[in-house]
Parts: C-alpha cells; structure tokens; sequence
C-alpha cells in the first residue's frame, strides 16, 4: 500500500490563521499531521482525503500576517490561499458559529481588495457573503462594531485577512477569506481580551491571573468567550471542509 508523500512540499491548499484553536478541529479531520517551526511561524501540513494542505499559524495583526503568509508560499506554493479564523460580527442579527466568506477586504486607511467570489448567501442558514474590514487591535466594544459597520458597509472584522490577500495578489494566488464569527453585538468582549492574548497567539497566563484578581466577574465572561470561540471553530472546520474539496476538485 503507498503512504502519501508526506514530506513533498508543494501543497494544494494553503491556510493562514492567527491562533492555534482556529483551526485545530479543522486539522482534527486530516491525517498525517505534521508540525515544524518556520522562523517564528508554526506550520502544519497533513492531508484531506487526498488533498494536502499546509496551514501556517501566524499570531495577531497584520505584519505578522503578511510575512507569514509569504513564507507559506515560498514553502509550498499552494495555488489556493485562505485567510480563515474568529471574526467579530458587526450585524446585529449575526451569531456565533456563523460563517462570512469575503467578496471584498478593506482596511481603515482606504485599502481594499476586491474577490471575486460566487457562493450563495443563506443567512437563516449562518453563511453571509460580503466585505470584511481589517483593523489595527481587535474591536471590543458592540459600539465601535456598530459604527464600523455604518461607516464601511461590511459584515464582519478581523486584523489579518487583508494582509493574507495582498501576498496572494502579488504573488498571483487565488485568495478566499473565510470567517466565523466568535463574537456577535450581543454583549462587549471582556476588556481583559487585549492583555491576555499575546503577539504570537498564546494565551500569557500571567495575564490571565492578574485579570481574574483586578476583576473576578471576568472569569465568567472569559470562559464564555472560550466556550463561543470553540463552537465558532468546530462550525468553521465543517465549512473548510466542503470548500478545500470544492477548489482541489474544481483545479483537477
């Protein structure tokens, strides 16, 4: 019986998300997992069925984004790249676990990058099909949500997605953004969330300590936001799964 050509380095499908539990459940569903560093980069390849995919996990924002995008394609040249990961919804009818795929990515300084892509939008189904907006720190408050949306016509908001899509267009990659919303307008995100996720993704315990001893209500809102975050990746694996088999089927 042949075994896949786990060390072959081109990949079918490259994926770029900030922090680890994004995506874990998604590699839960492949085999031959293997994981390497990269310079500061952690990437992961494996196998879908027949399909490789290599995803690197960059940490937060978008230089980080960028760079660690470049160096998955310098890696693997992958013809797919998608951008995938928690979003902040900026509709107030969006819920956690559902999913908003990009038919643009703007930023707050006037960039954007238009993406031609054709699924139908079912939002009683939780699959919404428009633009996501790129800022520079993760937006905590339903308030500034709310004027996002207002001001720049868009769905939902993450910090790297635009990054992911200007190495794609430079270097001539297809480009998906795929998100699940992890933080809905129901309620502000714990104020906590900015000091206790670090650069790289990693969760700085000590952070975590000193938030639970300033404020104690926080630990219930942190477990919840752990508790959307889980379910929001789980829902998100599911979707990748019928897209990654779309694009590998549709290029061969």
């Amino acid at each position: 019986m042949n075994q896949p050509e786990i060390d072959k380095a081109h990949a079918d499908i490259g994926l770029v998300c900030a922090l680890p539990m994004e995506i874990q459940p998604f590699l839960d569903r492949c085999e031959h997992v293997k994981k390497y560093t990269g310079g500061s980069y952690v990437f992961r390849g494996g196998f879908l069925d027949r399909i490789k995919v290599a995803v690197v996990q960059t940490g937060v924002g978008f230089a980080r984004a960028r760079a660690a995008t470049q160096a998955l394609v310098d890696a693997h040249s992958p013809p797919w790249v998608l951008s995938v990961g928690f979003s902040g919804a900026l509709q107030t009818g969006m819920k956690v676990g559902d999913i908003v795929v990009a038919t643009s990515v703007a930023d707050l300084h006037g960039q954007e990058l238009k993406n031609d892509v054709h699924f139908p939008e079912d939002p009683e189904q939780g699959l919404y099909v428009g633009r996501i907006i790129n800022t520079d720190q993760i937006v905590r408050t339903v308030e500034e949500k709310l004027q996002l949306a207002e001001k720049y016509d868009a769905l939902a908001v993450d910090l790297e997605s635009l990054a992911v899509a200007q190495v794609c267009a430079a270097e001539k990659k297809g480009f998906m953004a795929i998100r699940v919303i992890s933080d809905d307008c129901s309620a502000d995100l714990p104020p906590e969330v900015m000091s206790i996720l670090g650069e790289t993704g990693a969760v700085r315990a000590g952070a975590a300590l000193g938030a639970v001893f300033k404020r104690p209500e926080s630990i219930k809102e942190m477990w919840k936001m752990r508790g959307d975050a889980s379910r929001a990746a789980t829902r998100l694996a599911g979707f990748l799964d019928g897209v990654v088999v779309q694009l590998y089927e549709a290029r061969h």
